[in-house]
């Protein structure tokens, strides 16, 4: 599953872990995707990976 959402195009993004004695090590946060079952406009029903930001702001429609 990729790590992107199909609606909005948010993704991973990388920083840096920094320790209490300043060390940084490289890290990532991921989004919180999910796959949902959308209905799209024709009527048909699949699946898509998307964030949970898209989900909560009605930008998608479920289906049922």
């Amino acid at each position: 599953m990729s790590r992107k959402c199909e609606i909005c195009g948010k993704g991973q993004v990388s920083g840096n872990n920094v320790s209490h004695s300043n060390r940084h090590t490289r890290r990532k946060w991921n989004a919180n995707i999910q796959t949902v079952k959308l209905q799209e406009e024709n009527g048909a029903v699949r699946r898509a990976n998307v964030c949970t930001r898209c989900i909560r702001s009605g930008k998608v429609n479920r289906a049922i």
